[in-house]
């Protein structure tokens, strides 16, 4: 029989995963809902004449749809495999964005439309990546999690930049379009080439008597533990991506010219690829409340820093520490639940726990957006904020000391470290 081609063997590694995920995330549901709606914002008020409360309402709205989706997402690709599912949502999902440059001068419709494209968001966020990151990797799960995570934060910096670019050049109806035609042109082929799950999906490991370790997804919603964590990971996005979407009004507000405000909303990705990066690295290392716990603080630090200095500089450092804190916390959310409830439902458990964060990302916005409405400034929202990442804080504390699904050996790892290269295929 005639030998594969060297690319076959080369793409079966299971560091390609990696890499797709990453691509594949520069693109994802969070950056491309949050990066470029901030964007896009006061455009779309000018032209239509509609308050900040209206496009806060809009990313709001989309969040939602996406949290409505995702458990559904979740299971299907339990069910029936990474690849299939996914590619199906990227290609919904650079459709939906497209199409918003089609809205009408009408709120109702905007918002409706804004909606589906959360809808179809949810196949297109980190969920199948981490899924087949973690049944591809076991002791250096935390590492390969914080590494293809760094796609959003490499998003967060390169997606504000093509949106003001494709802004200056078409206007904002061209802007959704060109960001539609990027999300498919780099999600579709990473996926298509890179990403799959090494473990199989759920009827064919079943079928083979080798069902993969951890709880069903009944079982797991009864653990006070995963009420613990649907508690903290609902807390950090109400704070990160309440102030990283408000971040470039909020730099204009005090006199930073748009240019620069959009720089220094850019940057931030440098530090969500930082918080990506030290997440992973410590997680695979100490016990991950307690790395959990640090990365809160340095948001709190950050929205302190924020609501007491006007200086530019001053603020850019707040918004870096903030911009840490984000990204960490999807890293967090799919190591947790895997050591937690195990590998058997994690598509699913990741869609209740990614619904409950992306409920997060859309209310901070809102909750930003409404208080400079009423009060004329986002000094509440920023204090209130510090209260809330206090309570999570304070939460992380009630895990259990011991994980039920640690760390295998090497031989004992069934999607892991030491599984065969027949295994991974």
């Amino acid at each position: 029989m005639q030998a594969p081609p060297r690319s076959f063997h080369l793409f079966r590694n299971r560091w390609w995963i990696v890499v797709g995920s990453v691509l594949g995330l520069i693109v994802g549901n969070v950056t491309v809902l949050q990066f470029s709606a901030s964007v896009l914002m006061k455009p779309i008020m000018a032209e239509f004449g509609w308050n900040r409360s209206v496009l806060s309402a809009a990313v709001m709205l989309g969040s939602i749809f996406a949290a409505i989706a995702t458990p559904v997402a979740g299971r299907l690709i339990d069910q029936r495999g990474i690849k299939r599912v996914t590619l199906a949502a990227i290609v919904l999902f650079a459709f939906a964005i497209a199409a918003m440059s089609l809205s009408p001068a009408s709120a109702v419709a905007f918002l409706a439309m804004f909606s589906v494209m959360g809808l179809f968001s949810a196949g297109q966020a980190p969920l199948p990546y981490a899924k087949a990151i973690a049944a591809a990797f076991d002791r250096r799960r935390g590492l390969a999690m914080g590494i293809a995570m760094t796609g959003v934060g490499l998003g967060a910096a390169l997606v504000p930049r093509l949106t003001q670019a494709y802004l200056d050049h078409f206007g904002w109806r061209g802007a959704f379009i060109a960001v539609g035609i990027t999300v498919f042109c780099i999600a579709f082929p990473a996926v298509a080439l890179l990403v799959r799950d090494v473990s199989g999906d759920a009827r064919a490991a079943a079928a083979h008597g080798r069902a993969l370790p951890g709880l069903e997804a009944r079982e797991a919603i009864r653990r006070p533990e995963f009420w613990v964590l649907a508690v903290v990971f609902l807390c950090i996005p109400i704070v990160a991506n309440g102030t990283i979407v408000h971040l470039v009004p909020l730099l204009t507000d005090r006199g930073i010219p748009a240019s620069r405000a959009v720089t220094v909303f850019s940057g931030i990705g440098a530090s969500l690829i930082a918080g990506r990066l030290l997440c992973g690295y410590l997680l695979d290392r100490f016990f991950g409340p307690h790395v959990a716990i640090a990365f809160v603080l340095l948001p709190a630090a950050g929205v302190l820093t924020l609501l007491g200095s006007s200086d530019a500089a001053l603020i850019t450092i707040g918004a870096v520490l903030v911009g840490l804190g984000m990204g960490a916390e999807v890293d967090l959310i799919a190591y947790l639940q895997s050591r937690y409830f195990g590998l058997r439902a994690f598509g699913q458990l990741y869609g209740y726990l990614f619904a409950v964060f992306t409920v997060g990302t859309g209310l901070g916005p809102f909750v930003m957006g409404a208080t400079y409405d009423m009060a004329g400034s986002y000094g509440p929202a920023l204090v209130g904020f510090v209260a809330v990442l206090a309570c999570a804080a304070l939460m992380l504390l009630r895990l259990p000391r011991q994980y039920p699904y640690p760390v295998q050996l090497p031989s004992e790892a069934p999607a892991g470290e030491g599984t065969s290269r027949a295994t991974l295929a």
